[in-house]
């Protein structure tokens, strides 16, 4: 199986924490990824495209896999930084 996910990625969590709190009012997940994402999949709305197991960092990729299509992560860390994941999609291999 594979998972499609998108991600803001920050240096802080007090940060992940009020855009996560944004997201969770409603705001788009594109535009606060284009706006605060230290990655360069910001420039895609955080799109990360599909991915399979063990392709991810595994805080990462335990946290996207355990999503349910559409749905949003409170904030994870990793050794970047601190993530929101939107699961997008999931297609079988």
């Amino acid at each position: 199986m594979q998972v499609r996910a998108s991600h803001i990625l920050v240096r802080d969590r007090a940060l992940a924490d009020r855009i996560y709190a944004e997201l969770r009012q409603g705001a788009n997940f594109a535009e606060l990824a284009r706006r605060y994402s230290t990655c360069p999949s910001r420039s895609k709305g955080g799109d990360l495209g599909f991915f399979s197991s063990g392709q991810m960092v595994k805080e990462f990729e335990d946290a996207a896999f355990r999503l349910s299509p559409g749905s949003i992560s409170r904030p994870v860390h990793t050794k970047f930084g601190w993530h929101i994941i939107k699961r997008t999609g999931t297609k079988n291999d």
